[in-house]
């Protein structure tokens, strides 16, 4: 029934993924909003823009990397006053053992690489100083770059958007309905915050499985200010072309539910934009989202639990309360 209802609606095909399902992997979008795909065929130098990688990756990552490359440098230059010889180093000590020539060709490289100069140790001949100057040069080239990457990073507008981990379905007006929940997880405000929610459909069609698209209306698709949580609702009633559905039609379909947020970020002025999707494993059939906010004791403010957006618990749903009631009722008959 579902199925022939659903061909009512038109599916959707400019949202950048085909339409065959053999070609897919286990989801379309992971939970951080990026496509699930790998490309090959050229060489990775050609297919990776360091520039985004350095810019997108975690703080962590990004420090460790500073630093292995700060370290790196430092050890290839030590190498080449090494070989040059300690001795070409005024100030210091060419009679000392390898390990120890080897560290302070390390240490006059360090505070060369930063300009930094302490004047204890100085290069002396031709090739040594060549040497000091275009480690300079490179120095000079590296702060520079790594000074535009940490500003990037900072200056670069982000949604900070927190979704719950599970999509619900939930009991909704006098039927039910699809629901997930958000909010900003940093000090942030977000106006104009605009939800858009598609859903993939893997069904069988002259014996090949095909992946078809839908757009699903909200009950609510733009609000003001994201100052709280917003759950955000689709009604699953005959305008939906996931009416009728059962827990088993979101299994057997490989549902995938595809939620796009765009927002203005009034202290960036610019306008910043999240998505995520949620799997048919991701789904909880038969839940209702709890309160996340309260008033403080005090009733001076309003306290929002960010660690409960994806607080819910288990609920009947209206089309099981009426299967048990049509049940008692046939037993009633029967005795």
């Amino acid at each position: 029934m579902a199925r022939f209802h659903r061909q009512k609606f038109e599916d959707i095909v400019n949202t950048g993924f085909g339409p065959n399902s053999s070609v897919e992997g286990s989801r379309l979008i992971n939970k951080e909003g990026e496509a699930d795909l790998r490309k090959v065929g050229l060489p990775l130098w050609e297919r990776i823009s360091i520039y985004h990688t350095l810019l997108r990756m975690k703080t962590s990552t990004f420090l460790i990397v500073v630093l292995l490359f700060y370290t790196t440098i430092n050890i290839i230059f030590a190498f080449i006053y090494f070989f040059i010889g300690v001795e070409n180093l005024l100030g210091a000590d060419g009679n000392m053992p390898p390990f120890n020539k080897y560290m302070q060709a390390f240490f006059f490289s360090a505070q060369t690489l930063t300009t930094v100069g302490y004047g204890h140790v100085a290069p002396m001949g031709m090739i040594t100083n060549i040497a000091a100057a275009i480690e300079s040069l490179v120095g000079i080239l590296a702060f520079a770059l790594v000074t535009v990457l940490i500003y990037g990073r900072f200056a670069r507008p982000r949604a900070y958007i927190l979704f719950s981990k599970n999509s619900i379905i939930a009991p909704y007006k006098h039927g039910k309905g699809i629901m997930f929940r958000i909010a900003t997880y940093k000090n942030n405000h977000l106006t104009d915050v605009e939800a858009n929610l598609t859903v993939a459909l893997h069904e069988y069609e002259n014996g090949k499985e095909i992946t078809k698209f839908y757009q699903l209306p909200l009950e609510i698709s733009k609000i003001n200010s994201l100052a709280l949580s917003w759950t955000i609702v689709h009604y699953l009633n005959d305008k939906s072309p996931l009416y009728g559905y059962t827990n088993k039609d979101f299994v057997d379909n490989k549902v995938e539910f595809i939620s796009n947020i765009k927002a203005f970020d009034d202290h960036f002025s610019n306008i910043v934009q999240q998505r995520t999707s949620y799997t048919h494993n991701e789904i909880v059939y038969g839940a209702k989202f709890l309160p996340m906010f309260r008033r403080a004791e005090k009733g001076t403010h309003t306290i929002l639990e960010l660690n409960k957006v994806n607080a819910y618990e288990m609920v009947t749903l209206p089309e099981e309360i009426q299967d048990e009631f049509s049940e008692s009722g046939t037993m009633t008959a029967k005795s």
